[in-house]
């Protein structure tokens, strides 16, 4: 019985899964950016959700508890360490030592490596979101997000755009340490504007402004949204949309295999 193969190479799509199970393995070998984007989120929610006063109301808060604020900050924190930092540094640091070079010599698809690079981040980042949800609602008595189809295209939306910055920062970067480095600044970068050292519900309004266009400002409003029970407003999932294209266009414009 004969393998089922990849679209016009010839070459059982077996090897793909090979692959795949290849690069998991490397994945943890190297944890680092596995440890920011899933571990340190949880961690940063237990702290959060065991200190009674942060499930407080509060009027600076707009009548939200200080964990109602963070939550979702804590959601986009996971998405975009898994995609900024994790994602680059393997495809930066095998072109830095010629593998993606010598790939491309093969009668393997090019992008094979590119998608299983994506299918294991868009895996942990999934995880890391279900964690976080299970832990709040289980763990702190927070209620599960109440306008779940908003919160499953949010989060799509959000792993698209971030993914997409992510090969960005892959096809940038000339070695693994320069990626990981460059996608760190990245991630702090979007992180103010996610509202992590600066609530958003603090932030000016030019602030704000700036914010709502970013990935991560737009990511935390549709997420708070869909916690509260609407459907993300569509300026929001319109922003992250373009977000994806734009940054999807541009690493294919200029990622490098040598």
């Amino acid at each position: 019985m004969s393998h089922q193969r990849a679209a016009g190479s010839g070459i059982p799509t077996r090897a793909f899964w090979t692959m795949l199970r290849n690069e998991i393995r490397l994945a943890f070998r190297n944890p680092r950016g596995l440890i920011v984007g899933l571990v340190l989120p949880i961690v940063l929610m237990v702290v959060f959700g065991s200190r009674t006063k942060f499930h407080t109301p509060q009027a600076r808060y707009g009548g939200l508890s200080l964990f109602d604020v963070y939550l979702p900050i804590l959601y986009v924190f996971a998405v975009s360490a898994i995609s900024l930092i994790n994602l680059p540094n393997p495809l930066a640091t095998y072109r830095e030592h010629g593998i993606l070079r010598r790939l491309s010599t093969t009668p393997l698809p090019t992008t094979w490596v590119l998608l299983a690079q994506l299918a294991i981040n868009v895996a942990v980042a999934a995880v890391a979101l279900l964690l976080l949800v299970l832990i709040s609602h289980f763990g702190f008595g927070f209620a599960s997000p109440q306008n779940a189809v908003g919160f499953v295209v949010t989060s799509l939306l959000s792993l698209a755009a971030m993914c997409a910055l992510g090969f960005v920062v892959a096809a940038l970067a000339p070695t693994g340490s320069s990626a990981y480095l460059i996608g760190a600044f990245v991630f702090v970068v979007l992180m103010f504007f996610a509202g992590l050292w600066l609530p958003r519900i603090w932030m000016p309004a030019f602030l704000l402004d700036i914010s709502n266009y970013t990935p991560l400002g737009a990511t935390v409003q549709s997420f708070t949204s869909a916690l509260g029970g609407a459907f993300p407003p569509g300026w929001a999932l319109l922003t992250l949309a373009a977000w994806a294209v734009a940054g999807t266009l541009a690493a294919v414009r200029i990622f490098r295999w040598d």
